[in-house]
């Protein structure tokens, strides 16, 4: 939300909005001139029976008891999605809409940097801040919100297929990195959320193009539909595609590979990434695949994607304690989660991968638990906090414990702990880091803030030995 108000102020629309919490998200737009409120109030939109505003855009998260969209509709006040706002935005550009049940903000981040890096300034709508390497900046990169008005004629957006509503989309080129099956809860079957990505692929204009990658299989599927239907389509993979993905390699410090075919050509071209992991070797193939077809040069594409050193809550690190290296990462689904893992073990090198996860929404939990746990137990040790419910109402048979009961006890301090409390989990986290080790806080709910936490323990600990 805070995205596209930054985007609609950007354009000289005159936008103001409330939070239930205040936040960095809400500091941002009081830097940007925006007027903002903590709390919702029928009053910041309607007065006397009157409307104060023209438009009231909400995001699916809004119920309709909300004070303020209760007011908007009573008053006749115009009610748009949030994803309605942001197509309106997306007139007159060439528009890339980004979807998948993972790799979404890494994906749209990375091809805005490619494009960045080649000279063309794009519109973004993602839902993270963009890190991009600069040795001027403190930390050597620079971060630019996730909202970013371009001089160009381009537009790069996350498309969410949570609640279907990246169907309001009509983009010049759709990245599809994978379709596995999430958010049943809304969608009811795989059947019906498979059909949602085929009508996606539907709305790309005459004229544009599907990317997908090919080593999905729900991906390669539409891909193939696609292309039966008379649809222009480039695939990506390190199996059977059109653009080739080979000699993956993911380190500590990074990750490289050589792509060809397609429309970059026959020549191997060499990929090298400053994030680690194969996954992200594949999220940066579709960027350049994306930014040649914006009519980049093959090679500078493929050198811009070096620029590029992370998002916002995509393996951010939060800091070192006491010899402990404490890293967040927005990974809620149990693909992310294991390709996360796989990812940061070479990160934790000769130290032990320590997981303080919270599950995000009731329904995915239940669905997914032996995933979960699947996943969960590539770490050495691993607690488990309560559901963050988000949208969803509390479900008192779903609880931390019910993907902690599915998993192995595998490591050194007990292994696995259920800790419905979330800051007295960072704590038991903190209680069984050693020096040396890695510690991630998982998930897309509010685990993003036990960081500090795990920190504040562990700096305390070291002055108490140092004490001693």
């Amino acid at each position: 939300m805070s995205v596209v108000a930054r985007l609609l102020a950007a354009r000289g629309v005159e936008v103001q909005g409330s939070d239930a919490a205040d936040g960095a998200a809400l500091a941002a737009l009081r830097a940007d001139g925006v007027r903002v409120w903590v709390g919702h109030d029928a009053g910041h939109v309607v007065a006397a029976g009157r409307p104060l505003v023209d438009t009231l855009v909400v995001s699916s998260a809004v119920r309709e008891s909300n004070p303020e969209l209760a007011a908007a509709r009573a008053a006749g006040v115009r009610v748009l999605h949030r994803s309605q706002a942001l197509a309106s935005l997306m007139l007159g550009r060439r528009a890339v809409a980004v979807a998948g049940a993972h790799g979404k903000t890494t994906t749209s981040a990375m091809i805005a940097t490619v494009l960045r890096a080649g000279g063309t300034d794009p519109s973004f709508a993602i839902g993270g801040t963009v890190l991009l390497r600069d040795p001027q900046a403190p930390g050597g990169h620079a971060a630019i919100p996730g909202g970013h008005l371009g001089a160009s004629d381009v537009l790069v957006a996350e498309a969410d297929e949570s609640d279907g509503s990246f169907l309001n989309y009509a983009p010049t080129i759709a990245v599809v990195t994978n379709v596995e099956p999430d958010h049943l809860d809304h969608y009811g079957s795989r059947e019906a959320f498979d059909q949602a990505f085929v009508d996606f692929a539907g709305r790309v204009r005459a004229g544009g193009t599907l990317v997908a990658c090919a080593d999905d299989a729900g991906a390669a599927a539409l891909a193939a539909a696609h292309r039966a239907g008379g649809g222009s389509v480039v695939t990506y993979g390190a199996g059977e595609a059109d653009v080739v993905v080979r000699d993956v390699v993911s380190v500590a410090d990074g990750a490289s590979a050589t792509l060809s075919g397609g429309p970059l050509g026959q020549e191997p071209l060499a990929l090298r990434l400053a994030v680690p992991g194969a996954h992200n070797v594949l999220n940066a193939t579709a960027a350049v695949v994306t930014a040649v077809l914006l009519g980049l040069e093959p090679r500078a594409a493929v050198e811009g994607a070096a620029a590029f050193v992370g998002t916002g809550r995509r393996f951010e690190p939060r800091g070192e304690a006491a010899g402990v290296r404490v890293v967040d990462d927005y990974a809620h689904h149990p693909t992310e989660i294991e390709a996360l893992l796989r990812a940061a073990r070479p990160v934790a090198g000769g130290g032990r991968l320590l997981v303080l996860f919270q599950p995000h929404l009731y329904s995915r939990t239940r669905i997914f638990a032996d995933r979960f746990a699947a996943a969960l137990a590539l770490a050495d040790e691993v607690v488990v906090t309560g559901v963050y419910r988000a949208r969803e109402d509390v479900d008192p048979a779903v609880s931390a414990a019910t993907i902690t009961d599915l998993l192995p006890v595998t490591g050194t301090g007990g292994g696995v702990r259920a800790v419905e409390d979330r800051v007295q989990a960072a704590h038991v986290v903190a209680g069984l880091a050693r020096a040396g080790d890695l510690v991630l806080t998982v998930g897309a709910g509010d685990v993003t803030e036990l960081g500090p936490v795990v920190l504040a323990d562990l700096a305390t600990r070291a002055g108490d030995d140092v004490a001693r």
